[in-house]
């Protein structure tokens, strides 16, 4: 057992130095770089649109749970097995980064996580027309659409989703698993926790917090802050739901089981 084990551990190892000398040697000045995207539905056609308006990127293929697409195009872009097999695809392919494109704050978060134990780089997707601060920093796994304006000194942590449109005023704070739709404005100093979802064309007025994983309805207009798990609608927005015990809260943050 003990000797399969070290056979396993050594292999692994091996596959490793292979995929990092394969990717080495293709590395050159200006060359684009190998990716995969996860997630072949809606949102992950807009991710393949805002990397190839990029130029910095050659879009390897898709990687979808769903059978019933595999082997297909999308875009021009084939559909190359499931999530799962993201490892063996990987090596397969030479890529050197990947985009988790699907919109579940939870499933994409926990994606995310995992990815990072199979030491393959998550990239970011940022499109030409956005307007980002010099002095904005972006974690990894961000998708940043069409349209999209952050100011200045805001914070945009990872697996974040800015969708088209949407405003983020100076030092905000937008938390890991966030997906902020389009035309949202936020105000300036507004800190959003991680797993927030905020409804399309909602307004959150500065300072305030939106905490862990609430949900604000679409059109709705933040005047206070929203607590963990509640959900608040309307203008001024009204909170009509919160979860009943803060053990609730600390399963719900916990990563999605494999």
């Amino acid at each position: 057992m003990l000797r399969d084990r070290a056979t396993s551990a050594a292999e692994a190892l091996t596959r490793r130095w292979v995929r990092r000398t394969m990717i080495a040697r293709r590395q050159s000045p200006g060359r684009p770089k190998r990716v995969l995207i996860l997630g072949a539905g809606g949102h992950g056609r807009v991710v393949l649109d805002i990397l190839l308006q990029t130029g910095r990127h050659e879009v390897v293929g898709f990687l979808d749970n769903n059978a019933d697409i595999h082997g297909r195009r999308i875009d021009g872009i084939p559909v190359l097995g499931c999530i799962d097999d993201l490892t063996p695809l990987a090596e397969e392919h030479e890529v050197e980064g990947v985009l988790i494109a699907i919109g579940d704050n939870g499933a994409r978060r926990g994606l995310a996580r995992r990815i990072d134990s199979a030491e393959i780089e998550l990239i970011n997707a940022v499109h030409p027309a956005a307007a980002m601060a010099r002095n904005a920093t972006l974690g990894r796994n961000v998708v940043i659409a069409a349209g999209v304006v952050v100011c200045a000194h805001c914070q945009i942590g990872d697996s974040v989703i800015l969708n088209t449109g949407c405003i983020v005023d100076y030092q905000t704070m937008i938390g890991e698993g966030t997906h902020i739709c389009p035309g949202v404005r936020i105000a300036g100093r507004v800190k959003v926790e991680p797993g927030v979802f905020v409804g399309i064309g909602a307004t959150i007025i500065p300072k305030i917090t939106l905490g862990c994983e609430s949900i604000v309805g679409a059109g709705s207009v933040v005047i206070e802050d929203v607590p963990a798990l509640g959900t608040v609608v309307g203008v001024p927005a009204r909170r009509i739901k919160l979860a009943a015990a803060t053990e609730d809260i600390a399963a719900m943050l916990l990563p999605a089981r494999a």
